[in-house]
């Protein structure tokens, strides 16, 4: 039986507060295509297809990225509890001073030549996940005055084919510029804003080298985590 999830779980694609959304969501409703080989295949996962660092952000270069190690993990789990194994799991973020790697960002803050910002993993049997990486800066963006985004971190889902892709972003604990972020308040349940907002994790920490934040994916059911998608009416 498929659950709806509460209303005000997921962001509206029209977001006002966030301008650029009124740039880019659809204005007509959505034309369903057939199903063709693409999207009936799956995208082809396995451990071979990872390489041996991609879920170590740290390790990727010669040299090690400036800024505060962490460690990043969770469960990914559906509306039952049930982990989802054997499951991708991508993240992209800025480095430690704000910026990403990335050609259209071009605040002055240096880039870090020792870090990426991307990784990825396949979720195990229980459907756990663990990241490796750097806890990213806040940085400036020109939605209004003064604005700056709040640190967070990009995931992504894959499920078992190319269109059943779900994107989040998780945010650190007691972020000061949560109230001003109209990107997080942009999902207008309270509750489900908070399950953007990863834990720190004391039992994860890494004596003498990396604090550690635990943050659970649920797809569905009332502790849905927020999704960049649209909930049809219907």
């Amino acid at each position: 039986m498929y659950l709806r999830d509460a209303p005000g779980t997921h962001p509206p694609l029209d977001s006002p507060g966030y301008k650029s959304t009124g740039l880019r969501h659809p204005l007509q409703r959505p034309v369903l295509l057939p199903q063709k080989l693409t999207e009936i295949t799956g995208p082809l996962l396995g451990e071979g297809r990872l390489g041996p660092n991609d879920n170590d952000l740290t390790v990727q270069h010669a040299g090690e990225p400036q800024g505060q190690r962490i460690i990043v993990h969770g469960k990914l789990v559906d509306g039952n509890g049930k982990p989802v194994p054997n499951s991708l799991v991508e993240i992209w973020q800025a480095n430690a001073g704000g910026r990403y790697k990335h050609a259209q960002d071009r605040w002055p803050s240096p880039l870090d030549p020792n870090f990426d910002g991307v990784g990825r993993t396949l979720t195990d049997a229980e459907g756990r996940y663990t990241f490796t990486t750097i806890k990213p800066g806040a940085y400036p963006w020109q939605n209004h005055d003064n604005a700056w985004r709040p640190a967070h971190i990009h995931f992504s889902v894959f499920g078992r084919s190319f269109t059943q892709r779900l994107v989040t972003q998780m945010y650190f604990p007691d972020d000061p510029l949560f109230s001003q972020d109209p990107i997080f308040n942009s999902v207008p349940d309270p509750a489900a804003r908070a399950r953007m907002v990863s834990a720190f994790d004391m039992s994860r920490t890494i004596p003498n080298w990396a604090l550690a934040f635990s943050f659970d994916i649920v797809l569905r059911g009332q502790d849905a985590t927020p999704f960049e998608e649209e909930v049809d009416d219907e």
